[in-house]
């Protein structure tokens, strides 16, 4: 949102030691920002004291009790994030120069300066700060990112002590599920979610018995039962974790099916996430190639025939699509080869 309406609530300070001119800053600028004014360096550090911090100060240079440039240093060292900018009829380059290295000046302005020119100047160092602040923000989000994703990874190694092929088997998903999503052109934020979700979409086995895990032969209807229930233990560990992905909903859905045949909720079509769709294809391409303690992995042609089968009824058809491509291309191999 860009305008004047857009800044109408940003707290911009103007410091000048002449009454009339912060009169006729007031009257010209009144409605574009949240305006505060004071008359002289001293009186602004009070003013900043008391209704800071702003987004920006714009101050005149030359004044009696503290000139401008004092005045910015000392914002900067009090209030590192305010854009500061000097307006000044003494614009000569050793000011300037003086301005740019003594207090980080976003802007030198000279007096006499247009109402329009100096507020599209404040308007510019609000949009700067914004920025600045976004970048942080981004950084900040990175360093979570990195910080949770090890987090997760101490999860897995509850399975792992576990279940070894559990562990591995989450990991080469994720590799998997990643691709799937990069090449059908899902947004980034998307696709860092979906692999966090499937580095842990097992670990509810965590509540699975042993035994059951790496039974040799077929399970009984109800021990698939207790196995079935490893999609919602796993949903509940990660209910409520406060992070912007909805990685509970994944693990839950990662073995739901387009036609309603999955479980734990028997959901349909559109009541998935897209990302849970691409989950329950990788998911499957892996554990129909992977060696498990009751049989040897399958090969390529088996993987390629259980999609196709499944293909509109059990599984998305653009992710089957993309899977099969991507296989082709031996991007998605079985282990070892």
């Amino acid at each position: 949102m860009t305008g004047r309406a857009a800044h109408e609530n940003v707290p911009v300070l103007l410091v000048d030691d002449e009454p009339k001119v912060l009169d006729a800053h007031r009257r010209t600028l009144r409605g574009r920002f949240d305006l505060h004014t004071a008359q002289g360096g001293k009186a602004a550090l009070e003013v900043l004291a008391d209704h800071g911090p702003f987004t920006v100060v714009v101050t005149d240079f030359k004044m009696p009790d503290m000139d401008g440039i004092s005045l910015l240093a000392r914002v900067a060292e009090l209030y590192p994030d305010t854009v500061r900018m000097i307006l000044t009829g003494y614009a000569d380059m050793d000011t300037a120069i003086r301005a740019v290295n003594t207090g980080a000046i976003f802007r030198f302005l000279t007096k006499p300066s247009a109402p329009d020119d100096l507020a599209m100047a404040i308007g510019a160092g609000i949009e700067h700060a914004e920025m600045v602040r976004d970048a942080r923000k981004l950084e900040i989000v990175h360093r979570l990112k990195d910080g949770f994703e090890q987090t997760l990874r101490a999860f897995t190694r509850l399975v792992e002590f576990r279940d070894p092929y559990t562990s591995g088997h989450m990991d080469r998903t994720a590799d998997i599920a990643v691709m799937i999503a990069e090449r059908m052109g899902m947004a980034e934020d998307d696709v860092a979610g979906l692999r966090l979700a499937a580095m842990v979409h097992d670990i509810g086995k965590v509540a699975v018995p042993s035994h059951l895990l790496n039974k040799q032969g077929e399970l009984s209807d109800a021990e698939f039962t207790v196995i079935k229930a490893h999609a919602e233990v796993g949903a509940e560990i990660f209910k409520g974790l406060g992070v912007v992905w909805p990685i509970a909903r994944m693990i839950r859905e990662h073995h739901e099916r387009l036609d309603g045949s999955g479980y734990p909720l028997g959901l349909t079509g559109d009541e998935m996430l897209p990302q849970s769709k691409v989950l329950a294809v990788a998911d499957v391409i892996d554990a129909i190639i992977t060696h498990r303690p009751y049989r040897r992995g399958l090969g390529k042609d088996e993987v390629v025939g259980y999609l196709l089968e499944g293909k509109e009824t059990l599984f998305d058809p653009q992710v089957v699509d993309i899977a099969l491509s991507l296989m082709d291309e031996e991007r998605i191999r079985e282990p070892g080869s």
